[in-house]
């Protein structure tokens, strides 16, 4: 059983109270004000909590709150990586749904407001200066971490330092240019950085600290750097050597990974997001901590269930390179090709594994799907994977182990083959790619309540070894040395072969792909090593909710959303048993009733339809209600 700690299982705030009394310089004894809150360092220390709740806050794409299609797992379906398997939800940005907003949208100050506050009161405080300076740096590590979204939503936004008023002439201010926001964030997390005091006695040990601010300095550096870059803005050379800067502190403090317990391959990089306990797994800077009875989720439960919709397309798992590290377009990949899902999966990145189901089929028990026993069938080709991931020997709830083979519901009652077609029962989709990053065996469910206990990673080392190895190159001096201690760390726990820099061409990969300066709509292919480290991050963070960050900052958003979303290569009979259809790829929409085989339809094309991704995109609409009472603000470009 975990250790309770108080981070994320308890929220405190104050209600402030008015008072008439005669003598003005006197406040209630009994009654928290706001003149007498903030005097103890308890008393920060409380207020503060609920600005933990940030890492649950939907608005930001790497979120942890309870189901991976309104979590983190958004992100990455909104960047093209992940579909949603429902009929008529196709990507909102390549079919162009995206409605106007009235409000909302991520336009909120609540939390600049709670942080500014909180920091007005610190010099009168009765705290140490020590700890004066720790709590304004904890102010300042949340302050800039909500700032850190806006930014990346908004480009120019107000800068709100100060606790406003309503009838505060700042309260209707312009937007400020984005980039003097960005280094108001930038010199604030230094300053947190440098003043953060050792308090965790006090505060507990799972909550923000320096490692915490190098974090964010990492995450953020690496994505203004690389936004004003590909955006066309300039002044990013500062924020690449920021990022180096910190990663490298953060990689000598964490210098192991976590290789997990399991048999299954790359089970240290798929026990990140299904461990009981992060606090005893390396590399782990901060998490969200779940306790039974106290603080649950249901990322398990949910894809144990028929209302599970994430699934991956083709395109996406064509990113997948081979075990021996090559694309699966290399002319020595080894590459067995995709005209089955066994042949697709094999001697791929075991990462792969971790997140898409694998296929297998076996015999089971009696009764229509109420069985929780099994046997193999007559096929030994059928157990192929079954005995790469492990056997799930007998159904139970709760079962063994991380992700074993064959799967079950949330009941026990077991899945007796994949791909598993579909919309309707439970682990189903309709790509045939179910992704089941968060499901385990050993967590209990129910149909009927949040019972899931396994902590989530909100920092960890892997981000920050993919920050490193991508401003290296950025700033012009990535090289083996940099990749051994980056990428080929990561590869060696997923059982993939090391990253050879020498050896990435202009034939490494011939699937190369392209990102789109503004008005050019031919597009520049992406530098070979470039690519290589990209794909990596895109491949190690997926379903973490990085994807629409990423794609936006690279200006690849049209790469990987204008074109047709497909499934499994499938028969037409064994797509037709499941209600689907197969796809013409030289139309892009549907087949007319002629093929016999083919990719699974999804969806149809966006560009032939009309539609893909708008210029417009890369920013957010800034909601319109926000103008309506504030003349000053400007609407971004193409709103």
């Amino acid at each position: 059983m975990k250790k309770i700690i108080s981070l994320f299982i308890v929220s405190a705030g104050f209600v402030f109270t008015g008072c008439n009394d005669s003598f003005l310089d006197k406040y209630p004894v009994t009654d928290l004000t706001e003149e007498n809150a903030f005097s103890t360092y308890d008393n920060f220390k409380a207020f503060t909590w609920p600005c933990y709740e940030m890492f649950s806050n939907t608005n930001i794409g790497t979120a942890i709150n309870y189901i991976g299609e309104n979590s983190c797992y958004l992100g990455d379906m909104d960047a093209g990586y992940l579909e949603d398997k429902r009929e008529g939800t196709a990507n909102r940005f390549a079919y162009q749904t995206v409605s106007s907003i009235a409000s909302g949208n991520g336009w909120d100050f609540s939390y600049i407001r709670r942080v500014n506050l909180m920091l007005s009161h610190i010099d009168k405080s009765n705290m140490t200066q020590a700890e004066k300076n720790h709590w304004k740096a904890v102010g300042y590590f949340f302050h800039e971490f909500w700032y850190m979204e806006l930014i990346n939503r908004f480009g120019d936004v107000p800068w709100v330092n100060t606790v406003l008023s309503e009838n505060s002439p700042d309260a209707y201010g312009a937007r400020t240019e984005r980039k003097i926001v960005a280094d108001s964030v930038l010199t604030r997390l230094q300053w947190a950085e440098q003043n953060i005091g050792n308090f965790k006695s006090q505060d507990g040990a799972n909550t923000i600290n320096q490692d915490c601010v190098r974090a964010a300095i990492s995450r953020f550096c690496l994505r203004e750097a690389t936004w004003r870059k590909y955006h066309q803005l300039g002044d990013y050379d500062k924020y690449l050597s920021e990022c180096i800067r910190t990663s490298e502190l953060l990689m000598a403090s964490y210098p192991t990974l976590y290789t997990g317990t399991d048999k299954s391959p790359a089970s240290g990089y798929g026990e990140m997001w299904t461990t009981e306990d992060l606090s005893k797994v390396p590399g782990i800077i901060l998490y969200k901590e779940y306790v039974k009875d106290i603080a649950t989720q249901n990322f398990s439960h949910f894809e144990h269930t028929s209302s599970a919709y994430t699934e991956m397309n083709q395109s996406t798992v064509d990113l997948y390179l081979m075990k021996n590290g090559k694309p699966i377009a290399n002319a020595s990949s080894g590459y067995y090709g995709d005209k089955s899902m066994y042949t697709t999966f094999r001697n791929r990145d075991p990462r792969f594994y971790q997140v898409v189901m694998p296929p297998y089929t076996v015999k089971a028990g009696s009764g229509p799907e109420g069985y929780r026993t099994w046997t193999y069938t007559a096929n030994a080709a059928d157990r192929e994977y079954i005995d790469i991931m492990g056997a799930n020997t007998t159904c139970s709830n709760p079962g063994t182990g991380m992700k074993r083979l064959p799967a079950q519901n949330w009941g026990a009652n077991l899945v007796p083959s994949v791909p598993r077609l579909g919309v309707g029962a439970f682990v189903t989709c309709r790509s045939g790619y179910y992704f089941w990053k968060n499901y385990n065996a050993w967590e209990t469910n129910s149909n009927q309540g949040t019972l899931n206990t396994a902590d989530k990673p909100i920092f960890k080392i892997e981000e920050i070894l993919l920050n490193d190895a991508e401003a290296h190159f950025e700033a012009g001096n990535f090289t083996q040395t940099i990749a051994d201690k980056t990428i080929n760390k990561l590869r060696a726990r997923a059982g993939v072969a090391n990253m050879t820099v020498s050896e990435i061409d202009a034939n490494f990969d011939p699937n190369r792909p392209y990102y789109y300066p503004k008005g050019n709509t031919a597009g520049i292919q992406v530098d070979p090593v470039l690519w290589e480290i990209r794909r990596e991050r895109i491949v190690e963070l997926m379903g973490e909710g990085f994807g629409f960050y990423d794609v936006r900052r690279w200006r690849m958003a049209p790469w990987f959303l204008n074109k047709t979303p497909k499934g499994i290569w499938s028969t037409k009979a064994f797509a037709k048993a499941a209600g689907l259809n197969l796809l013409n790829e030289k139309t892009g929409y549907a087949d007319d009733g002629t093929m016999t085989e083919g990719y699974v339809y999804l969806f149809n094309n966006p560009v032939t339809e009309g539609k893909g991704w708008l210029e417009k995109y890369y920013l957010y609409q800034v909601p319109t209600t926000e103008i309506l009472l504030n003349p000053t603000l400007s609407q971004n470009e193409g709103w």
